[in-house]
């Protein structure tokens, strides 16, 4: 899932290096998101996770990973964006 994880994000171009996902070993991971792009998350696409960006991998699977991989392309652009704007 790591691999797959990764793969989607690059694929799509969102924003950021994406590699930590892979160097990581266990069954959680670090995104790498900011606690207000996980409060987006939260209150747009119902995806939950702790507040410092960790998510449990065995939560992610073929069937919800692309939901996933979008929202979070979603919410790290959406947030790029309105940090340029300031």
């Amino acid at each position: 899932m790591r691999k797959e994880l990764r793969s989607k994000l690059e694929a799509m171009g969102t924003p950021g290096k994406w590699n930590h996902i892979t160097e990581q070993i266990g069954m959680f991971s670090f995104t790498g998101l900011s606690e207000n792009q996980v409060l987006e998350l939260r209150s747009e696409a119902h995806v939950y996770m702790t507040k410092n960006g960790r998510i449990s991998m065995a939560g992610l699977n073929t069937n919800n990973i692309d939901y996933f991989a979008k929202a979070v392309d979603k919410v790290v652009r959406k947030t790029q964006q309105q940090t340029a704007n300031l």
